[in-house]
Parts: C-alpha cells; structure tokens; sequence
C-alpha cells in the first residue's frame, strides 16, 4: 500500500498541522494553487515522493516546475490530476476530454476550496477534492484528504480539518 497526503489551494501558506498530517505519507498530491515556489519546495521535502499541478493563480515559478495535467499509474490505479476540473455531473469543459482519453480510476481536483469525495458512477471514477488548505479564500475550515492506494484501490480515506481559514 501506498499513503497518499491530498492537498490543494495552499496560497503561499504552509503551517506546522499540514506538516504533521502529511508526515508519514509515501507521497504528498497538491492539486493546484501552490501560491509560490516556496510552498512547492517545502512540500517536496516532506515525502520521498511529491506530485503536483500548477493552479491558475500560480506563476511562472511553480509553471515551470508542475505541469497543467498529471496523468499517472499507481499501484494498479489510473490517475488524472488537474487543478480546474469540476466534479462529476459538472465537469469543466477542459476536464472532459481528459477524463476520455485518460479513462482514470481517480480524478483530483482543487480550486473549488470544496472538499469533496464523489463516486461517478457513469464513467466509473472516484473523484476527490481536498478542499483549501490555505487561508486565503472563502472557505471556512482548512481541509486535506489522506488515503491509502492499494491493488487499483483507494483505502482508508480520511478527511482531515486543519482548523478555521484564519488561524
């Protein structure tokens, strides 16, 4: 089994319970809206293995160093990872094409400061959303998502709550 640390909408804005939450992951996901090079960097040190994708408030620092779209295979599970991608029912008119030609088990997202963990029944698809992890937005608690992936599987899922945006 592989321990996956979810996270997204960070802007510019790291703290000690993030760290501690994603500490004993095999790998750290940010979904988008690093904020700055800065938050990339600290997130790398953090697991021997970090994923991400560039949000649409991020410059050309964290540009180029994450890709637009994350398409990846893991432990037997197809995944896509976008920043802007909607939810199922509502996806993002760029998402849609992607999810076609990807065809993934799991579709990550950010942007909506959300968290959402919605199955998509119709294309066969769990879709995850960690919510914001930063203070800056209109969401009311910090969030991130923990989980394992184990045979093409997504296991152990937990929501976690950071505390209110401002603190």
């Amino acid at each position: 089994m592989t321990r996956i640390g979810l996270l997204s909408d960070t802007h510019g804005y790291l703290d000690e319970r993030i760290a501690h939450h994603l500490r004993d992951c095999d790998e750290i996901w940010h979904a988008g809206d690093f904020g700055d090079a800065r938050v990339v960097n600290e997130l790398q040190a953090l697991s021997p293995r970090f994923r991400g994708v560039y949000g649409n408030i991020d410059g050309s620092d964290v540009r180029a160093t994450q890709p637009l779209v994350q398409d990846f295979e893991i432990e037997g599970l197809r995944v896509l990872m976008t920043h802007i991608g909607g939810y199922p029912g509502h996806y993002a008119p760029t998402a849609r094409p992607l999810i076609a030609a990807a065809r993934p088990g799991l579709f990550i997202t950010g942007h909506s400061h959300i968290l959402r963990v919605m199955p998509d029944k119709k294309l066969g698809l769990l879709h995850l959303n960690p919510g914001a992890a930063g203070r800056h937005g209109f969401h009311q608690v910090r969030t991130l998502l923990r989980f394992g992936i184990e045979a093409g599987k997504v296991v152990d899922l937990q929501a976690v709550e950071l505390g209110k945006r401002g603190s």
